[in-house]
């Protein structure tokens, strides 16, 4: 099976059926094929994060924002891979801009507010740590 349609599909299929782990095989050998795809590499992305492979969801959500910087939702899926890998202060940006971006986001709002707090606990009990 090497169609990039039927290996987004089938990816995206065991993502909705919720096999996570399976989906990033027929995903990943899809954004091999097409490294470009925006819509192949967020759904790798979710993939991976949903699999709690954060810092590879933080890979293909960082290359979607690449390649279109005012997709909320990749800036959003961006900054909760950071947050998850603990990186708030990196995390505050991309949450911030998707956040601007669909302010009636709520979920958005909470988590960028949630990257503050934790980037700024975290500098504080460095400087108390000096």
């Amino acid at each position: 099976m090497d169609d990039v349609y039927e290996l987004f599909s089938r990816g995206c299929e065991l993502l909705a059926d919720g096999h996570c782990h399976q989906a990033t095989v027929p995903l990943s050998r899809a954004s091999q094929l097409s490294p470009d795809s925006t819509s192949i590499r967020e759904a790798l992305g979710r993939a991976f994060f949903r699999s709690q492979r954060y810092s590879d969801a933080a890979v293909e959500f960082r290359a979607v924002v690449e390649r279109a910087p005012t997709n909320d939702y990749a800036l959003f899926c961006l900054g909760r891979s950071l947050q998850m890998l603990g990186r708030h202060a990196e995390a505050r940006q991309p949450l911030a801009l998707a956040a601007c971006m669909q302010p009636a986001r709520s979920d958005y709002r909470a988590y960028r507010d949630r990257a503050r707090v934790a980037a700024e606990r975290a500098a504080t009990q460095i400087s108390a740590a000096e």
